[in-house]
């Protein structure tokens, strides 16, 4: 039930973010003339503003309509992990994970999750140690309190702590898939 509930919610934000994030311009006003010499002869009367056509349904992005390459800042970058990847923060970021990414990430991390598929999204395998290899622990922090559309922020929902527990579980899911590598 508490999975159908995370899967319901995340659906809503990945669909509602994006139509309230979008701006419309703010109306402009005309500019004001200098004015006018009595020689000349007076303006028509001003048209009224040529009403915008509807605004089209936001779609989500799929794999030929990408929402572009995420953008770390290279200060971002820099930031060390503080939390140290204990078995205690990767088991609670694997419960944070479970229900707030597994959705998309698929609870192995694999990429393939119901709702990714869904949208026709292609996900990292975070299983890859290739995946992430150059994204810094201070990246992953970004990307993960920051969000990437249609990916809903977490920064809003989650305390430093626990986006840090998020970072040391997804790293650790490369480390597994070489340890079994390896055996």
């Amino acid at each position: 039930m508490q999975r159908q509930v995370a899967f319901l919610s995340a659906l809503l934000l990945l669909f509602a973010i994006p139509l309230f994030s979008q701006t419309k311009e703010p109306a402009k006003e005309p500019a004001k003339q200098p004015a006018q010499q009595s020689t000349q002869q007076p303006s028509p009367p001003a048209q009224p503003p040529a009403q915008q056509p509807a605004q089209q349904p936001v779609q989500p992005p799929t794999q030929e309509t990408p929402s572009g390459p995420i953008v770390i800042p290279p200060e971002a970058a820099k930031v060390v992990n503080p939390v140290k990847p204990t078995a205690a923060s990767i088991a609670a970021g694997k419960q944070r994970f479970t229900y707030d990414c597994a959705m998309c990430h698929n609870a192995n991390g694999d990429g393939k999750g119901d709702l990714a598929q869904s949208m026709n999204l292609k996900m990292p395998d975070f299983r890859d140690p290739e995946a992430l290899k150059s994204v810094t622990d201070g990246g992953l922090f970004y990307v993960i309190s920051k969000g990437h559309n249609p990916m809903p922020d977490e920064g809003s929902r989650a305390k430093p702590e626990e986006i840090w527990n998020l970072v040391n579980y997804v790293r650790s899911l490369a480390e597994k898939k070489t340890a079994q590598k390896t055996k």
